[in-house]
């Protein structure tokens, strides 16, 4: 076990993520690493860029998700649908940005999302920013846990969900399978402050889009079978509306009547984008299965 504990140590000193480190034995959560301060943290995730695996707990470097294709793909699916169904916002003051893994972090904790996404935004009252001054955080945050454990994912809900944080969650679950074959229970939730009337968020929507229920039952998922709708009114939570230009003046005409300074016309994401938007996850689904059809 002490080699096994050296080769897992790599991770952390090195960037390595060794196959010697029998990771598959783990039993997650696993602390990688202890006395450890946000900043040297930050520093070595971006060294060595690890996103979606470690994160940052009072001083402590806590494994919660292992590197997987399950894992990878899923987030991957989950943001092409996004982006797909944005696209027509895309080059506008309008246009929704995936951020990605972008840092985030408060007093006691530094996370990441697996996929998050937002429009341009207002700064926020500093130190409730998302880098701990004044950044806005994502309306849209996107979490997959294929090794980690559903506990952690409600703790991941509360830190994302938490007042002045984000508008919108999607949870995956993707229940793990031996190595090389094909996952078959896949579930999905939904999750929106809109809902909030006490501490708990009920979940907006649920599915089973995978291959089999949690009863070992086949499932068939067709498309539009299992449709998240993300409501345009929490994807641009805190929408930043440009300031435009006053119209010139036109030379050799009266001068116009004297207006009030009226706000400019705010950008309307509906003209351009459908309300709710719809994330079909049948497209995740096949996305995943179509990985391990070699």
């Amino acid at each position: 076990m002490s080699d096994c504990f050296f080769y897992r140590n790599l991770w952390w000193d090195k960037g390595e993520f060794s196959e010697k480190a029998k990771w598959e034995e783990v039993t997650l959560p696993y602390v990688l690493a202890k006395g450890i301060d946000i900043e040297e943290y930050e520093r070595r995730i971006e060294n060595f860029n690890i996103h979606g695996c470690w994160e940052w707990s009072d001083g402590k470097i806590i494994i919660y998700e292992l590197p997987s294709m399950p894992h990878e793909v899923g987030i991957g699916a989950i943001a092409k649908e996004i982006v797909k169904r944005c696209i027509n916002a895309d080059g506008t003051d309008a246009e929704i940005y995936n951020c990605g893994a972008t840092r985030t972090r408060d007093r006691n904790r530094g996370k990441e999302a697996d996929a998050s996404f937002r429009p341009k935004k207002l700064a926020v009252n500093a130190p409730h920013g998302s880098n701990g001054n004044d950044r806005p955080w994502p309306n849209l945050v996107v979490e997959v846990a294929y090794t980690e454990t559903l506990d952690h994912v409600e703790e991941a809900l509360k830190y994302w969900l938490s007042p002045g944080r984000a508008h919108d969650c999607i949870i995956v679950k993707i229940d793990p399978v031996p190595q090389d074959q094909v996952p078959v229970r896949m579930r999905v939730w939904h999750y929106c402050i809109s809902d909030r009337r006490t501490r708990r968020i009920p979940h907006r929507t649920m599915h089973e889009f995978g291959t089999q229920d949690g009863t070992g039952t086949a499932l068939n998922i067709a498309q539009g079978q299992c449709i998240i709708n993300i409501s345009l009114d929490c994807l641009y939570h805190d929408f930043k509306q440009p300031n435009l230009p006053a119209p010139p003046i036109q030379p050799n005409l009266p001068a116009p009547p004297i207006q009030p300074n009226l706000p400019a016309p705010p950008i309307q994401p509906q003209t351009l984008l459908p309300d709710p938007i719809p994330l079909d996850f049948y497209f995740v689904q096949r996305a995943i299965r179509e990985m391990f059809d070699f």
